[in-house]
């Protein structure tokens, strides 16, 4: 799986790619892909096999950016919908069906299409909230590093922030991390009354030792530096398993995780695959400013999501 030791982020990614071609083939419905940009996306994805696009929105209008683009779609089926909510509510259908394994966004908002997911109709909803990770190689991070909730969850409650940190350390089980170490994100090491996600932290990690979250080591609160850097909580006398060796960071807020994770991209050269997770289909959510290597770490996810996710379907019906 994602190997941590010496390897720059391509590498890693590399690997990551490698590790989804060896799981189950799988259809994405690509939601409204009317830009060049999201049917190249699809097209490089189906060209490197990590998935078969099916396109879902306007035929005319698709076929007809693809003409201006220079894109051929010859071999790609395309799904009529009449525009960008037809869109999602098809591919929805389709998630359900289980004629795709995944949802990818095109040229659509991201609300218009998480709100098709998790519509109170959708059935694609679980017992779990919807959180986006970004799975971060970092050149100056000797493992992967993700970073939850930047991109959905604004405010979230300590129920929420559970159903975060279980789906990104669920995630890194897919990655091939056994026992991922949490750090629940602060800005102080100690719990604040003032300060509610001190809180917040402190009953999550509480919440992990009474099996409320499984799989992982959770320690909060902890500050950004002491969560990454074993020097750092050394010199202030933190004693935690999870200090200096962090492999998911926690964040507070939507605010903070965002600023936190485009710091790390602008400044420190780090590489962000985007997904979102939760809903009983994986969902890729690019950037028209994602690299190709970015873009193809994505969808190597939820291939390896899907394929984890089809497993366990198949379990349950056994049991």
């Amino acid at each position: 799986m994602l190997q941590s030791v010496q390897a720059t982020p391509a590498e890693r990614y590399d690997q990551l790619i490698r590790d989804a071609l060896g799981a189950q083939a799988m259809r994405v419905a690509v939601v409204h892909p009317c830009s060049p940009e999201a049917l190249q996306g699809a097209l490089e994805a189906r060209d490197e096999g990590l998935f078969d696009p099916v396109l879902v929105g306007p035929e005319t209008r698709i076929r007809r950016i693809a003409e201006a683009a220079d894109i051929s779609l010859q071999g790609l089926p395309i799904v009529p919908a009449e525009h960008s909510h037809a869109a999602a509510a098809r591919a929805v259908e389709m998630a359900v069906a289980g004629e795709v394994g995944a949802l990818m966004k095109g040229s659509l908002h991201s609300d218009e299409l998480l709100g098709a997911v998790v519509g109170g109709a959708s059935g694609l909803r679980t017992e779990r909230r919807i959180s986006h990770v970004y799975a971060m190689a970092i050149p100056a991070y000797p493992k992967p590093l993700i970073i939850t909730d930047a991109a959905i969850n604004i405010a979230p409650t300590l129920a929420h922030k559970r159903d975060i940190c279980q789906n990104a350390i669920d995630l890194l089980h897919v990655m091939g991390v056994p026992r991922p170490h949490v750090a629940v994100l602060a800005a102080v090491e100690t719990v604040n009354p003032a300060m509610p996600s001190t809180l917040d932290a402190a009953a999550l990690t509480v919440m992990a030792t009474r099996h409320q979250i499984t799989g992982a080591l959770v320690d909060g609160p902890l500050a950004f530096d002491n969560a990454i850097s074993l020097q750092a909580a050394s010199v202030k006398g933190i004693v935690s398993p999870v200090a200096g060796s962090a492999d998911i960071l926690l964040v507070p807020d939507l605010e903070a995780g965002n600023m936190l994770a485009k710091q790390l991209i602008y400044l420190s050269q780090a590489d962000a695959a985007g997904l979102v997770l939760g809903a009983r289909v994986p969902i890729i959510l690019t950037s028209r400013a994602d690299s190709l290597r970015v873009r193809l770490a994505s969808s190597a996810l939820a291939r390896l999501v899907a394929s984890r996710q089809r497993l366990q379907a198949v379990d349950r019906e056994l049991a």
